[in-house]
């Protein structure tokens, strides 16, 4: 099983709007083979909490264009690490340091990265 077409649609529109916030190593996977609750993961980082809580009220402003609500929210009032559960998609916005220590990346490694567009920049 993959992604659903509207599930990426919601991925990318995300990854864009945590690139227009300056985020970090934006990446995408394809999580739908391996949880039944979502298709994709979208991860960011920021080196700090005002930033990751900017970077998520963007994200959450423009999947709100597309008709998109968080069911649930959990870690914005510390701006360490927020996660936003769309139910298609969960986005993941850290600290740096969190997302250092926590490593998601190697915790999903096995999946496929959703390719994302060229205009996504991820700063360094």
């Amino acid at each position: 099983m993959t992604a659903t077409d509207h599930a990426l649609e919601l991925t990318i529109t995300a990854a864009r709007a945590a690139s227009e916030k300056k985020a970090a190593h934006i990446i995408a996977f394809d999580v739908s083979d391996q949880l039944a609750i979502t298709d994709t993961f979208v991860l960011a980082s920021a080196p700090n909490e005002r930033q990751v809580q900017s970077i998520v009220d963007e994200v959450e402003l423009k999947l709100r264009g597309l008709d998109a609500k968080p069911l649930r929210r959990e870690g914005h009032k510390e701006g360490r690490w927020v996660l936003l559960d769309y139910g298609e998609i969960v986005v993941h916005v850290q600290h740096e340091e969190e997302r250092q220590f926590y490593a998601l990346e190697r915790l999903w490694r096995d999946c496929p990265v959703v390719s994302l567009p060229a205009d996504i920049v991820s700063e360094s």
